[in-house]
């Protein structure tokens, strides 16, 4: 089974949660940035997880992260504004005839999420669903985790790992 992970993240958490979901997958499974994951690295996935910290209650525009970069408020570190957004990503896919997951990373009490805009791209790309959205919380604005939401993302991905047998 060949299987990608890519994500979006600012600050580091949501590539943390995407490792480890490659991770939890199995070996040789990477978790690329929206800049790595293109061409050959995609092509041909029988697998792809796509994630996302949620912005503005969604999943943010490549319009949304210039402004965040402009104006990102206190973070401890920079936000890496480095590749495209997922929401971008997600529109110059290619048709696949693969299966695929979504995850976000987000505030727990936040209203809304990215989930559903990144399960209706996938789809029209020709990527169903293989399993339900997955969520993980971030304890800030920035972060960190919330304890014990790496070892949930490797589960999650050892579950997908069986789901696509």
């Amino acid at each position: 089974m060949k299987a990608v992970v890519v994500y979006e993240s600012l600050w580091g958490n949501t590539a943390a949660i995407a490792r480890a979901i490659a991770e939890g997958i199995g070996p040789g499974v990477r978790a690329l940035t929206t800049s790595e994951a293109s061409g050959a690295a995609v092509a041909d996935a029988d697998l792809i997880v796509a994630g996302a910290p949620v912005f503005g209650f969604s999943l943010a525009s490549d319009k949304m992260l210039q402004g965040i970069a402009a104006n990102p408020g206190n973070p401890p570190a920079p936000p890496d504004v480095s590749h495209p957004s997922l929401r971008s990503w997600l529109d110059a896919l290619p048709h696949g005839s693969g299966r695929s997951a979504a995850f976000e990373t987000r505030l727990s009490w936040s209203p809304g999420g990215a989930t559903p805009a990144i399960v209706r791209a996938l789809e029209r790309a020709g990527f169903s669903p293989v399993a339900k959205p997955a969520r993980f919380i971030v304890k800030g604005k920035f972060g960190p985790l919330r304890d014990g939401e790496l070892e949930r993302a490797r589960q999650w991905g050892a579950e997908l790992a069986k789901a696509m047998e």
